[in-house]
C-alpha cells in the first residue's frame, strides 16, 4: 500500500487559503500521498500505510496505534494535546509534536480583551443598540493594576505588550510555580506573588495563561475580586467553574468573564449573557499564525519522514526507543 500522510481537513478551510499553505501541502506531496480527514476519531481502519498525521483534535485510539506499524509522527496544529494519547504513542514509538508559533496571536487577543473590558465596549455597544445612549464608567490602563497566572511563553508574550500601556504607574503582577519566576518577571518589571488569590483580590483585570484542563478558578476566588475588574482566560474553558463565574457576575463581584470558547457543554450557562463573552476557540488562530501553524508541522512531519528529529517534540523520551531510533538518522 502507498505511503500516506493524513492531514485533518481544517487545512481546506477557504477562509485561510493561501500560496503558503498551498506549497506546504505539495511539499508533503512529496513525501507520501495527501489525504485530508474529517472523522472525530482515527481507529484502525484510518491506520495502514501512513507515515505522518498533521493533527487537529482528533481523538486517537489504542486500536489506531497498534495497527499503524508505518508512523512516525504525529504533529499537532497548535499546542493541545490531550486527545492524543502521548503515552501511547510513545510506547509505539510514534513522535508527537506540537506547534507554539501563535504565541503572539493569543497574547495580542488577550490584550484586545483587556482594552475592551476597560473601556466597557460590549455594554457600550449592547446599549448603543438598545437605544441607551448614557454615558457609563470606562476606565485606563495606565496606572491600572493587571494580572497574568502563568508566565510561560503566552504569558510571557502579553506581558511584553502590556508593560508598556500600564506605564511606570501600573503595576503587572504575576503567579507561576516556575522556579525561575522572579528572574523572568524582572525582565517585565513585573511582581511576583505567592499565592493566586493575590491576583483577584488586587487586580483590575487577570488574564490566565496556564496549560491543563483542571478548574483552577472557583467561587471564592471570584468573590475576592473587585466589582469593576474582568477575568480574561484565552486557555481552556475547563480552568474556570462556568456555575461559579456565571453566578459572580450576576452578582456583581466582577464585571465581565471573557473565555475564548464556545457557548456549548458547560459554557451553555453563558448564553445570552451581556457580560459573559465566549469566543470560538479563535484567539491562536490569525492569518499570520495559521501560515506559521502549517508551516511548522509540515516541516516536523518532513524532517521525521527523512529520517531527521523535529523540532518541539512533546515526548522526547520516544527518541530513545528501538522502533524512533531505526528510522532516525
Amino acid at each position: 500500500m502507498a505511503k500516506k500522510i493524513l492531514v485533518t481537513d481544517n487545512l481546506q478551510n477557504p477562509e485561510f487559503e493561501s500560496d503558503a499553505r498551498t506549497k506546504a501541502i505539495d511539499k508533503l506531496r512529496e513525501h507520501a500521498e495527501v489525504e485530508f480527514y474529517t472523522v472525530p476519531e482515527l481507529t484502525a481502519e484510518h491506520a495502514e500505510g501512513v507515515v505522518g498525521i498533521l493533527a487537529n483534535s482528533v481523538v486517537f485510539t489504542p486500536e489506531f496505534y497498534a495497527t499503524a506499524r508505518d508512523l512516525r509522527i504525529v504533529a499537532r496544529w497548535g499546542v493541545g494535546f490531550e486527545k492524543v494519547d502521548v503515552p501511547r504513542a510513545t510506547d509505539h514509538g510514534v513522535i508527537v509534536t506540537v506547534s507554539p508559533v501563535h504565541m503572539v496571536s493569543v497574547a495580542e487577543y488577550a490584550i484586545a480583551q483587556w482594552m475592551a473590558t476597560l473601556k466597557r465596549v460590549y455594554t457600550l455597544n449592547r446599549n448603543s443598540h438598545a437605544g441607551e445612549f448614557q454615558i457609563i464608567r470606562t476606565y485606563e490602563a495606565e496606572g491600572s493594576t493587571l494580572g497574568i497566572w502563568g508566565l510561560g511563553r503566552i504569558g510571557q508574550a502579553m506581558a511584553e505588550r502590556a508593560r508598556p500601556l500600564l506605564r511606570d504607574s501600573g503595576r503587572l503582577l504575576v503567579y507561576d510555580l516556575r522556579p525561575d519566576i522572579h528572574e523572568v518577571a524582572a525582565q517585565y518589571n513585573a511582581e511576583v506573588v505567592d499565592d493566586p488569590r493575590t491576583l483577584f483580590e488586587e487586580c483590575d483585570a487577570i488574564s490566565l495563561h496556564l496549560s491543563g484542563d483542571h478548574t483552577v478558578v472557583t467561587y471564592d476566588l471570584l468573590c475576592a475580586m473587585k466589582p469593576h475588574a474582568s477575568l480574561i482566560n484565552p486557555s481552556r474553558g475547563n480552568l474556570v467553574d462556568d456555575e461559579a463565574v456565571n453566578r459572580a457576575i450576576k452578582e456583581d463581584r466582577l464585571c465581565y468573564y471573557v473565555v475564548d470558547d464556545p457557548v456549548n457543554d458547560t459554557r451553555a450557562i453563558h448564553k445570552d449573557h451581556p457580560r459573559i463573552i465566549c469566543t470560538n476557540h479563535n484567539a491562536g488562530i490569525t492569518v499570520e499564525s495559521a501560515i506559521r501553524l502549517d508551516e511548522c508541522c509540515v516541516e516536523q512531519i518532513i524532517d521525521a519522514v527523512e529520517g531527521r528529529t523535529p523540532n518541539h517534540v512533546l515526548n522526547t523520551d520516544v527518541l530513545d526507543h528501538p522502533r524512533v531510533q531505526g528510522f532516525l538518522q
